[in-house]
């Protein structure tokens, strides 16, 4: 009857986390756990195997690792890009900042919502099953909890990023309870339920493990930094932040020192297959190829967004780097960004009759700019050569569709094509290179904000400077002396007040992971996103007229809609974020 219980619950999970979807009710399972030895040790670390998989069963419908769609296109980073507007018209609508749509039309966001749901539901079921069996029958049991915990806070946090108001489901609830957990928690409380499950990983943890990927004392410390960074930043109901919590910021400062790790002494490293699980990856989205199955183990989260045309790469043009994102890498004499003047003039924006975008006499540029964005003329994935698989010297004709994007691309995502960490499912591209959701850069730099903010920006000084001198080192992989030349990087000599600093950090994080993914998320954490992003439309849609409608709305475009099909799924229990 014990093992007829588990089987029962977690089937039971895999419908409701579907939230009654025909697509997924039509799911066949391919296996089925046998009822005689569900409970034992054996098929726990199957089940723990299988929740680990759940976070990366990514996808480009419903994205769960790499956050191109909802942190870099909906923010001031990037442009959908793409066949024209039309072309996957969800990403566009989520661009122009038009959510109000019906389920049928916004297939991604609920998607994504499922996704991990899905991904939770696998954490509870392998947890039901080793929560019953004895200790002294399984050596890792508290080992194994504390992973799932893990993993199942992981899928919560970022469930809190896209929609705020979440259920949070633990494997105690039964089949009957789960639909009854309300959305509709206090702001603060729900960060301090999550940080449950990532404390008690903290707690039971070893500092490292000797399987590479699994979750560690480490890995929970970093992400109890990074969570306790955005609930120090107080929000009411209409996403306006009104309070910093000085003790919550401290809480920042603590665990991260608590981080073991390093910078890659070469910024490119962290986007290159052959670097996975570097000293700079503290915790990632683990992929593999060539492991017997049709396609692999490999991600294609970023499979429409290899360059367009070039005979080197698949489909589709999608993830193009905006005007505003690349004027960012400007910088002064000293080698200091614009942090108040960058967007004054446009670089690289003059093509060519060969093709080629020449840059303005006297121009500098922060060299992560050739590590961030294809520019027509510049070398493309530290390629400056022509061989067997073409020319890498980006090209104008690689836009896809230069009217409406221009014709900037996107570096950091991609490998060379000659990489044997590619599958090919017909036009569209995978790739086995792991995605971190969190390096040691971001540790440093939760601790540099956190300094700044409690006015201690003397001691996020040096933090700053680490980054930039790293970037300064970084310049080696461009090969071409006409590629370098204009490279010009320097470290804060001083920050004469907070206010510069506050500047200093932001304008640091926007560089440092340009168009990896969280920038519209951090403009939310910081209550800055309606000022900055509409500031951006203003000046952007006189270059890009396909903003010209774009406006990003305070108090409803900080998050996305609830599904209404989950809403109505639960009979009204859950409830819509307010604007919608």
């Amino acid at each position: 009857m014990k093992n007829n219980k588990f089987i029962i619950i977690g089937f039971v999970l895999l419908f409701l986390f579907g939230a009654c979807t025909e697509d997924f009710l039509e799911y066949e399972p391919e296996g089925v756990l046998s009822s005689e030895n569900v409970a034992t040790a054996e098929n726990a670390e199957a089940l723990v195997i299988a929740a680990y998989a759940g976070i990366a069963n990514d996808e480009m419908i419903g994205p769960l690792t790499h956050m191109w769609v909802y942190g870099s296109v909906r923010s001031d980073d990037a442009y959908k890009g793409g066949g024209g507007r039309g072309d996957v018209d969800i990403v566009d609508f989520y661009e122009q900042y038009n959510l109000t749509q019906a389920d049928q039309t916004d297939w991604m966001g609920p998607r994504t919502w499922t996704n991990y749901y899905k991904a939770i539901s696998r954490a509870n079921f392998a947890l039901n099953v080793i929560n019953d069996i004895p200790d002294g029958e399984y050596p890792n049991k508290v080992l194994r909890q504390a992973e799932l915990r893990f993993l199942r806070a992981h899928s919560h946090f970022v469930l809190k990023l896209l929609f705020k108001k979440i259920p949070y489901i633990t494997e105690d609830l039964s089949p009957e309870e789960i639909p009854l957990v309300s959305n509709d928690v206090d702001n603060d409380a729900l960060w301090n339920t999550i940080a449950e499950d990532f404390l008690f990983a903290y707690n039971n943890l070893p500092q490292s493990q000797e399987e590479v990927g699994r979750a560690d004392r480490n890995a929970a410390a970093a992400y109890l930094s990074k969570l306790r960074l955005y609930q120090a930043y107080e929000q009411n109901d209409q996403h306006q932040v009104t309070n910093i919590n000085a003790g919550r910021l401290q809480e920042v400062i603590d665990f991260a020192d608590e981080v073991t790790g390093s910078l890659e002494p070469d910024y490119g490293n962290n986007f290159l297959n052959g670097f996975d699980n570097g000293p700079e990856s503290i915790w990632a989205a683990q992929f593999s190829i060539n492991d017997g199955t049709v396609v692999s183990r490999v991600s294609f989260v970023t499979g429409l967004n290899s360059p367009h045309g070039t005979g080197l790469y698949g489909c589709c043009g999608f993830h193009l780097a905006s005007q505003n994102m690349v004027n960012a890498f400007q910088t002064d004499i000293n080698g200091l960004p614009l942090l108040d003047t960058f967007n004054d003039n446009d670089i690289f924006n003059t093509v060519e009759p060969d093709g080629t975008s020449i840059p303005a006499p006297g121009l500098t540029v922060d060299p992560r700019l050739d590590h961030t964005v294809g520019i027509p003329g510049r070398p493309f994935k530290y390629r400056n050569t022509v061989n067997e698989n073409g020319d890498m010297i980006y090209n104008f004709s690689w836009a896809r569709d230069p009217g409406v994007y221009g014709y900037f691309g996107n570096m950091k995502e991609q490998q060379a094509p000659d990489c044997s960490c590619y599958v090919k499912e017909g036009p569209f591209v995978g790739t086995s290179k792991n995605v971190d959701f969190i390096r040691y850069a971001d540790v440093l730099l939760f601790k540099a904000e956190a300094l700044i903010q409690l006015n201690r920006w003397d001691e996020a000084l040096p933090i700053i400077n680490q980054i930039r001198t790293r970037a300064a080192n970084s310049t080696q992989r461009q090969l071409d002396a006409g590629a370098t030349d204009i490279y010009n990087i320097g470290t804060y000599p001083s920050f004469p007040s907070k206010e510069f600093a506050w500047k200093a950090l932001k304008f640091e994080r926007r560089l440092e992971f340009g168009m990896e993914g969280p920038r519209f998320f951090d403009l939310v954490r910081w209550g800055e996103a309606e000022q900055t992003l509409n500031a951006y439309l203003g000046e952007e849609r006189t270059k890009r007229d396909f903003l010209a409608n774009a406006q990003f709305t305070a108090g409803r475009d900080e998050y996305y809609p609830i599904p209404q099909r989950e809403i109505d799924f639960t009979g009204g229990v859950y409830i819509q974020n307010p604007g919608y």
